[in-house]
């Protein structure tokens, strides 16, 4: 099957829409770390903290997030299901019409068209626009699923399938809302149901955005990249079913403390708990595929990428769990810990998985090999580096911040003024500033490199003969 019918044009489009919006969400992220400690960087009004901090979410998680999802998803669906799409041109309009969307949002919410939920903050005409979106994606992908010349399911299928219908369950359930104006609608639930479904939303999100497409990224590309069988398909199944049963239950667990009643939010915290074990079981899966020949982290570049990402993904699901629990969230709910836990899955997981498979992926395209491995190389302990220096100054941050307001004095007086709690975070998130610009470097090179071997693959296909008439068939 030629590469003509796998459509591949579309696939490197969605990759390098998803990279271009990357760059600018990286670079937004950057300025607001600034204006932490250098409140003379918010440009008001339109460039302040407030307005560009979700700049920086959605166009990571939207922009970079579904534009990879898009892009990386679909190539893996024609593959196991052994056919092309079923509606190519759909795929190509998809692609035009996420990029529009994306621009549209981006410019909402500079304009301050805010919602003020959460992962959540588009307001009703972008929400109809980005529900369309994922109807003309979920087309697609279902018909040529159901069309499929593959009888089996392999697992990153299964987890495909799963990110589809979640994330239209949760996207559109929680952005029901009463219109009052094109740049403003109110919430349909409203007070603890309000704060109890954006949760349920917010933390699904997170799992059927962040985990579920790139599980089934990691489990197609790192075998296939590395040459090596998946250690146990009957454990990703196991682990793949119980992750669904127990994700959709786990929302409350950011609502601790809150007038919700308490077994909704230990009824949260359990299954949080619970969550560990199909997350680790990803892991394991990962880690004795790759045992079966560790000589692999010597000698392809992309397997310390793969190794390092399912690793990130195993710390998350732990300290994700842990911070669930009572005693925990009571010190460090609201303080930096909590933007060091998600840049700990954004900037190790769901970057070194997205990274990788794009390595792989755009020199198939072109029949070619990666431009340089040297490149990559750089690019992977850039990011390395970057993402646990940020991390790690963000968790001690969040430590000190926690017992500094919670300390009391003897007659019960706060002991520290919130001013004094704020100085001493400027060291910290100097440091992150810095891991921010080394992780952003590595990017940049990821970025140089995946554009110089499209390059070098433009210029091979250039080069190469043309095919030679065939002979006319005997009368």
């Amino acid at each position: 099957m030629n590469d003509y019918r796998y459509d591949n044009q579309t696939v490197q489009g969605f990759i390098l829409s998803a990279i271009f919006w990357g760059v600018v969400g990286i670079l937004v992220g950057l300025l607001i770390s600034i204006q932490l400690w250098a409140p003379a960087a918010n440009f008001a009004p339109y460039f302040t903290y407030g307005r560009l901090r979700v700049v920086h979410t959605n166009g990571l998680a939207f922009g970079l997030g579904a534009g990879v999802i898009f892009g990386l998803l679909l190539y893996v669906v024609m593959r196991l299901s052994g056919r092309p799409l079923v509606f190519p041109r759909l795929a190509r309009f998809q692609l035009w019409y996420f990029n529009l969307v994306i621009a549209a949002a981006a410019l909402s919410l500079f304009a301050g068209w805010d919602q003020s939920n959460e992962y959540a903050e588009l307001e009703w005409p972008l929400d109809v626009a980005v529900v369309v979106l994922w109807v003309i994606f979920a087309v697609n992908v279902f018909a040529t699923i159901i069309k499929r010349k593959e009888p089996q399911l392999y697992v990153s299928l299964w987890y495909t399938i799963a990110t589809v219908v979640a994330i239209a369950v949760l996207y559109i359930v929680n952005n029901l809302a009463i219109p009052a104006g094109l740049g403003k609608s109110y919430h349909l639930f409203a007070g603890l149901n309000s704060a109890n479904v954006e949760w349920w939303y917010g933390h699904n999100a997170v799992g059927f955005l962040f985990t579920t497409p790139f599980l089934a990224m990691f489990f197609y590309f790192m075998p296939k990249a590395l040459g090596i069988p998946l250690y146990s398909h009957r454990l990703s199944i196991l682990a793949f079913w119980s992750l669904i049963f127990g994700y959709l239950w786990t929302g409350a667990h950011h609502l601790v403390y809150t007038p919700i009643p308490d077994w909704l939010q230990t009824l949260g915290i359990v299954f949080t708990l619970f969550l560990i074990a199909p997350s680790w079981g990803s892991v394991i899966n990962g880690y004795y595929t790759v045992g079966s020949d560790w000589s692999k982290m010597r000698t392809n570049y992309l397997a310390k990428f793969f190794v390092l990402a399912i690793t990130f993904y195993g710390l998350q699901t732990v300290q994700g769990p842990t911070q669930a629990l009572r005693v925990v969230s009571q010190l460090i709910h609201g303080t930096d810990w909590v933007p060091g836990h998600v840049h700990m899955g954004t900037m190790g997981w769901v970057t070194l998985t997205a990274t990788a498979s794009i390595y792989y992926v755009i020199p198939r395209i072109y029949g070619t090999t990666i431009y340089s491995e040297k490149v990559a190389n750089i690019h992977f302990w850039l990011v390395l580096v970057g993402q646990l220096l940020f991390s790690v100054t963000m968790w001690i941050t969040g430590i000190q911040q926690g017992a500094m307001w919670k300390a009391t004095n003897p007659d019960g007086t706060l002991k520290y003024t919130f001013v004094e709690s704020l100085v001493k975070n400027y060291p910290y998130w100097h440091t992150r500033t810095l891991a921010g610009l080394i992780f952003t470097a590595g990017m940049l090179f990821f970025v140089y490199n995946v554009l110089m071997t499209i390059r070098k693959g433009r210029a091979l296909q250039a080069s190469a003969p043309a095919p030679r008439a065939s002979s006319p068939a005997p009368a």
